[in-house]
């Protein structure tokens, strides 16, 4: 195998996360902040589903080259009723067709019926769709 040419993983979940008020730091020493309430959201995959669940938000760093660094944190509550930590850091920017992010979650929990997600490496490709974020996310084999 050419480990240059592909990078094995197996699909988690679609997500969508909807967001909501927006409060702007601008000019601070790390540079301009943008914290980002997650209000609500979904997410489906072959081995869980369920919804995400407040409290949860983002925040992000804006970059004077108009990308922004993510700073995540969201809590995924399954159909069963696990509760589920997922964190993540990523990288949004602009593209001609909206704003493109990537992202590299972790997991945290202690239900023994989703254990396996605490050894998870995952990426998550997606974007911003209007008051929502989108992501397929995937865990690294």
């Amino acid at each position: 195998m050419d480990r240059r040419s592909s990078l094995p993983v197996e699909f988690l979940f679609a997500m969508r996360a909807e967001l909501g008020t927006w409060v702007p730091i601008e000019g601070g020493p790390q540079g301009s902040r943008v914290i980002v309430n997650v209000v609500g959201g979904t997410f489906e995959g072959p081995r869980l589903r369920g919804r995400i669940e407040p409290p949860g938000g983002d925040w992000l760093t804006r970059r004077p080259d108009g990308t922004g660094r993510l700073d995540v944190r969201v809590t995924l509550r399954t159909d069963d009723g696990a509760a589920i930590l997922m964190t993540y850091r990523g990288i949004t920017r602009p593209t001609e067709s909206g704003t493109s992010i990537r992202t590299a979650p972790l997991f945290e929990t202690g239900d023994p019926r989703y254990a396996w997600l605490n050894a998870v490496q995952a990426v998550g490709v997606g974007g911003r769709e209007g008051t929502a974020v989108s992501y397929d996310v995937y865990a690294l084999q």
